[in-house]
This record gives structure tokens, C-alpha cells and sequence, in this order.
């Protein structure tokens, strides 16, 4: 069993910048596809990022438009979004998830472990 435990939401101004981190407490973390998703009150959730277990396949969704960095630490069992030039749609909860598989995956029906989510919002 994977626990993933996100941080580093909060309140932020339009154009401002956010870097969430997600840490597993799996020792074998770098065998796991990583992912970001969202989901803003009333909506479904959304894809944001995804990334292989090497890193080097990634995955953006298309609101994403360069604004956001995905990457991940395997010694430090952690993966990180970096987000910038906030917008107010931006606003949303923010979930880390899991998968062992190869490659990366914009499908949320992939991945195996979640997090509880960190909430973020962005102010216009």
C-alpha cells in the first residue's frame, strides 16, 4: 500500500506561482508513474501532468500551455508541480497519484494510489 501526502497548497494572486510536492511512503517509489490531477468544485476531475517512472516520458493536459513542471526525486520518494502564471480557473484541489506501470498516463483509471489532495487558489 502506496500513502502519497501532498503539500505545499495555499492561497495565491493571478500570475503568482505554487510548487506542490508529493512524498510516497513506498521505498520502491521509483517503480511507480506518477500523475497530477484536479478537480474544481462542480467539475469532474481533470488530467494536469503525468510522468514516467525514468522521468523522461511526460504528459501535459492541454490547459497547461508551458505554465506548469512536472518532475520527481526517486531519493527523495517525491514528485513535484511546478505552477506558474496562475489563473483563477486554476483554482482546484490537487491529487498525486500512482501507478506501477510503464510509461505515463492521462487517465485517472491507471493509477492505483491517491492522495487526500491539497487545496489551491488562485485570486483575480
Amino acid at each position: 500500500q502506496v500513502q502519497l501526502v501532498e503539500s505545499g497548497g495555499g492561497l495565491v494572486q493571478a500570475g503568482g506561482s505554487l510548487r506542490l510536492s508529493c512524498a510516497a511512503s513506498e521505498r520502491t517509489f521509483s517503480v511507480y508513474a506518477m500523475g497530477w490531477f484536479r478537480q474544481a468544485p462542480g467539475k469532474e476531475r481533470e488530467f494536469v501532468a503525468a510522468l514516467s517512472r525514468s522521468g523522461i516520458r511526460i504528459y501535459y493536459g492541454d490547459f497547461v500551455k508551458g505554465r506548469f513542471t512536472i518532475s520527481r526525486d526517486n531519493a527523495k520518494n517525491t514528485v513535484y508541480l511546478q505552477m506558474n502564471s496562475l489563473k483563477p480557473e486554476d483554482t482546484a484541489v490537487y491529487y498525486c497519484a500512482a501507478g506501477r506501470f510503464d510509461g505515463s498516463s492521462r487517465y485517472a483509471s491507471s493509477y492505483d494510489y491517491w492522495g487526500q489532495g491539497t487545496q489551491v487558489t488562485v485570486s483575480s
